[in-house]
C-alpha cells in the first residue's frame, strides 16, 4: 500500500472526515487553554471539571435536551461548588476538588446505570468520535469558537494573571475575575473535547499539549503556537492510526500525544533529560581536559628548569 492510498482512503468516508475535523478543532482549543493551565498549576482542576459533567449529560438525556447543555451547566456547577467549599471551610483546594468531582462523577454513573435508554451513554465516558453527527459538529464548533474567541481576546490579561496575579491586581485587573474566567473556559472546553475522548481522557488533551510546549520553549507566545500545532498533528496521526489498526480513536489520540511528550521530555534541545545528560558529560570531559592540561604545565616547567640546571653545571 502506497502513502497516497494510506492518506486518502480514510477521507472517502464521511464519518472519518467529521471525526478528523471535530478532533482537530477540539485539540486546538484544548491545547491553547492547556498553556495557561500548566502555568497556573490547575491540572487537577481540569480533571475535576471533565469528570463532573457526567451527571449533566445523563440528565440532559433524561429530559431530552442537548448533551452539551447539560455538560456545560454541570461543568460550571462543579467550578462553583469547588470555590464554595474552598472559600467557606478549612478544606484545602485539592481536597475540595477531590470531593466535588468524585461525588459528581459517581452520581453520573448512577444516573447512567439506572436510566432506561436505547442509546449507549457509556460513550460519554470513553468517547465516540466516529459517531459524531452534523448536529454534534455544530455544537462543538460553537462552543470551541466561544472558547477560542475569549482566550484570544483576554490572552494578555490571562497571561499576566498566570505569571503574577499580584502585579495584575496592582495595575487594575481583577485576579478573582480572571481566575473565574479561566475556570469558565475550562468547563466550556472540557465539553468540547467530551465527545472526542470521553470524560476520562479529557484531562489529557487539556494538559499534555501545554506541558509538551513548556519543555520546548521559554517564551509563552511561542507556547501558544507550539501547543495547538503539536496537538493538531498528534490528533490527525492518532485518528489515522485508529482507522488502519481498528482501535479506539480517542485513546490512540491521547497515546500519540503522550508519546510526543515522552520524546520532548527526553530530547528537548534545552530541557530534555538525555540532552542535559549529554551536555553534562561534555562539560565534564572538557573540564577534565582543562584540568589535565593545567596539571601538565608545572611538570613541563619543572623538566625545563632541570635541563637548564644540568646544562649550567
Amino acid at each position: 500500500m502506497n502513502a497516497l492510498v494510506w492518506l486518502t482512503e480514510p477521507l472517502s468516508y464521511s464519518f472519518m472526515v467529521r471525526a478528523l475535523t471535530t478532533s482537530v478543532v477540539a485539540a486546538v482549543v484544548c491545547a491553547l487553554l492547556s498553556c495557561w493551565l500548566v502555568l497556573v498549576g490547575w491540572s487537577l482542576m481540569g480533571d475535576a471539571v471533565s469528570h463532573a459533567v457526567l451527571p449533566g449529560v445523563a440528565l440532559a438525556y433524561i429530559f431530552d435536551l442537548p448533551f452539551a447543555l447539560g455538560a456545560v451547566v454541570f461543568g460550571f456547577l462543579a467550578v462553583l461548588l469547588i470555590g464554595v467549599v474552598r472559600g467557606t471551610s478549612r478544606v484545602k483546594e485539592d481536597a475540595a476538588i477531590g470531593i466535588v468531582f468524585t461525588t459528581m462523577f459517581a452520581l453520573g454513573l448512577i444516573l447512567i446505570s439506572t436510566t432506561p435508554s436505547q442509546t449507549d451513554l457509556n460513550h460519554i465516558i470513553v468517547g465516540n468520535v466516529l459517531g459524531i453527527s452534523h448536529g454534534d459538529m455544530i455544537q462543538i464548533a460553537i462552543l470551541a469558537g466561544i472558547s477560542l474567541l475569549v482566550l484570544l481576546l483576554k490572552r494578555r490579561d490571562l497571561t499576566l494573571y498566570a505569571f503574577d496575579p499580584v502585579h495584575a491586581h496592582a495595575i487594575g485587573l481583577s485576579p478573582r475575575f480572571l481566575g473565574a474566567l479561566l475556570l469558565g473556559m475550562l468547563a466550556l472546553t472540557a465539553v468540547v473535547a467530551l465527545q472526542i475522548v470521553g470524560v476520562v481522557l479529557v484531562v489529557a488533551m487539556l494538559i499534555i499539549p501545554g506541558a509538551t510546549a513548556y519543555l520546548l520553549t521559554d517564551r509563552f507566545s511561542r507556547m501558544l503556537v507550539i501547543a495547538p500545532s503539536l496537538s493538531a498533528l498528534c490528533t490527525v496521526v492518532g485518528i489515522y492510526l485508529s482507522y488502519w489498526f481498528d482501535v479506539s480513536p480517542g485513546g490512540l489520540v491521547v497515546v500519540v500525544q503522550g508519546v510526543a511528550f515522552l520524546l520532548v521530555y527526553l530530547f528537548s534541545p534545552r530541557h530534555g533529560i538525555i540532552t542535559r545528560a549529554r551536555h553534562r558529560g561534555q562539560s565534564r570531559g572538557s573540564t577534565l581536559t582543562q584540568t589535565a592540561s593545567v596539571a601538565d604545565r608545572p611538570s613541563a616547567m619543572t623538566r625545563s628548569a632541570t635541563v637548564t640546571s644540568i646544562e649550567s653545571e
